[in-house]
C-alpha cells in the first residue's frame, strides 16, 4: 500500500514538470520563428537593394584591360593601347642608311557601343599629333547580319593589310599592301559592309581619297573582298581569297604611289609606280590569297597585281607577291578570325618561341630595273598573351642600283 501511494503522489509532479518543459520548448519555437521571419525580411530586403545597386551601378571590369559598362547595359567603354619599340642596325651596301631605335607605334585606343551602335577612336602618337595619327575613327552598327561601318578605317583589299600589327608575322607588312602597293592609302574615309560566317567573309568599301589628315580632295575608290576557309577547325585551317580595289583620282587628289622600303623599315626605298593626282587617272588593282594553319605550322602568301594610270604614255603594271611562313618551336597553333578572315596571334601556353621567314618582290613591269625585293628570317618568343619581343634580318636588293643593304631589327611589343 505505501509504495503504490508514492506513485500515484509521484504522477502530478512528473506532469508538471513535463507541461513545464512543453511550454518552454513552444516559447523557443515561437522565438525562432520570429526571428526567421525577421531574417527573411531581412534577406528580401537585402535582396532588393542589391538588385537596386546593380541596375543603378555601372560595372568595371579590369581584366585583360579597362572597361566600364552603364548601369543600364546600353553604354560600354573599353580602353586599350599598345607600344611597339624598334631598334635597327643597317649592314651597309651601297646605299646612306643610318640605325636607329624609335616608337614604332603608340597608341591608345578607345572602344564601345553606344545605343546599339559599336564604336572606335585610335591615335598612334608615335605617327604624330592630332590628324596624323588618327588610325581608326568610326561608328558600326548591325544591318542585315552584317555589320555596316562610317568614318575612318582600312578598306576591304589585302591579307596582310587588313591583320592588326600586334599580330603580322614580320616587323613589316609586304609590299602587296599599304607597305608597297597602296602607300600613304592604308586608312581611308568612307563606307563599308562586312558579312561574315564561320567559313567566309564578304566585305565591300567605298570611300574618299582622302586619309585623315589629308587634302580635301574629290578622288573616290572602291575596294572589296571575299574569303572561303573549306577547312576550318581547332587544329587546322585551309584559306582562301580574293580582293580588288579601283581608285580614281580628282580634284585635288594626292599622287597614287607604290614604293618599296626593300631592306626594312627607316632602310632605303625604290619608287615603284606613280599615278598624279592631278592627272585624274585611276588605279585598279586585284589580288589573290592562301594561307593555312596546321597544328604549329603556319603560311600564307598573296599576289597582287596593280595597273597605274599615266597622263602621257602607256599605264604602267606592278606585280607584287609574297609568301611567307612559321613553326612554333615547343607548341601552340595560330588562331584563324573568321570574323575578318586573317590569321592572329597563336594560342597556346606561354613562352612560345616562334621560327619565322618571308620572301617579298614588286616590280614594275613597264619600267626597266624598277624592281625590289626582300629576303627576311626572324624569331618571336611570346611572353604572354601581352607581350612579344621579335628580331628580323633583312636582306634587301635594289635592282635599279644593285644595292643590296642588310637590316637587323629587334621590337618589344606590349598590347592590352
Amino acid at each position: 500500500m505505501s509504495v503504490s501511494s508514492s506513485a500515484s503522489a509521484a504522477d502530478p509532479a512528473e506532469l508538471a514538470r513535463l507541461k513545464e518543459q512543453l511550454a518552454a520548448l513552444q516559447a523557443r519555437v515561437a522565438e525562432l520563428e520570429t526571428r526567421t521571419d525577421a531574417q527573411s525580411d531581412i534577406n528580401v530586403e537585402t535582396r532588393q537593394d542589391l538588385e537596386a545597386i546593380t541596375t543603378t551601378t555601372p560595372r568595371v571590369e579590369t581584366r585583360g584591360g579597362i572597361k566600364l559598362t552603364s548601369a543600364d547595359r546600353k553604354f560600354e567603354a573599353s580602353l586599350g593601347g599598345r607600344v611597339h619599340f624598334d631598334a635597327y642596325a643597317f649592314d651597309r651596301d651601297l646605299a646612306a642608311t643610318t640605325g636607329t631605335s624609335e616608337f614604332r607605334r603608340a597608341r591608345l585606343t578607345l572602344s564601345g557601343k553606344a545605343l546599339g551602335w559599336d564604336y572606335k577612336l585610335e591615335q598612334d602618337f608615335a605617327a604624330g599629333s592630332n590628324l596624323d595619327g588618327l588610325r581608326d575613327a568610326w561608328i558600326a552598327t548591325s544591318l542585315g547580319g552584317g555589320k555596316l561601318t562610317i568614318g575612318h578605317f582600312k578598306p576591304y583589299r589585302s591579307m596582310e593589310e587588313l591583320t592588326s600589327s600586334n599580330e603580322i608575322l614580320m616587323m613589316e607588312r609586304p609590299f602587296a599592301s599599304a607597305t608597297g602597293l597602296f602607300g600613304g592609302r592604308q586608312f581611308q574615309q568612307g563606307v563599308g559592309y562586312l558579312r561574315a560566317g564561320d567559313r567566309y567573309t564578304a566585305g565591300f568599301s567605298v570611300f574618299n581619297l582622302r586619309g585623315a589628315a589629308g587634302p580635301r580632295n574629290e578622288g573616290m575608290g572602291a575596294a572589296g573582298r571575299v574569303t572561303f576557309a573549306p577547312v576550318n577547325t581547332a587544329e587546322s585551317t585551309l584559306h582562301f581569297g580574293a580582293w580588288a580595289s579601283r581608285e580614281d583620282a580628282n580634284k585635288g587628289s594626292a599622287d597614287l604611289v607604290a614604293t618599296a622600303n626593300y631592306a626594312g623599315r627607316r632602310g632605303p626605298s625604290l619608287a615603284i609606280a606613280t599615278t598624279p593626282g592631278a592627272s585624274g587617272d585611276s588605279v585598279t588593282a586585284y589580288g589573290l590569297e592562301v594561307a593555312g594553319a596546321f597544328g604549329p605550322l603556319f603560311f600564307q602568301g598573296e599576289y597582287a597585281n596593280a595597273r597605274f594610270g599615266q597622263p602621257l604614255g602607256g599605264d604602267q603594271d606592278v606585280a607584287a607577291w609574297y609568301l611567307q611562313g612559321s613553326w612554333l618551336l615547343n607548341g601552340g597553333h595560330k588562331v584563324y578570325k573568321s570574323g575578318t578572315g586573317v590569321f592572329g596571334s597563336p594560342r597556346g601556353d606561354r613562352g612560345l618561341w616562334e621560327l619565322t621567314a618571308r620572301y617579298d618582290t614588286i616590280e614594275n613591269e613597264d619600267v626597266a630595273d624598277r624592281k625590289a625585293s626582300s629576303a627576311i628570317v626572324g624569331l618571336n618568343y611570346y611572353v604572354n598573351p601581352n607581350l612579344r619581343f621579335m628580331f628580323n634580318y633583312t636582306r634587301g636588293d635594289n635592282e635599279l642600283t644593285g644595292d643590296e643593304t642588310g637590316q637587323y631589327a629587334v621590337r618589344t611589343q606590349f598590347s592590352w
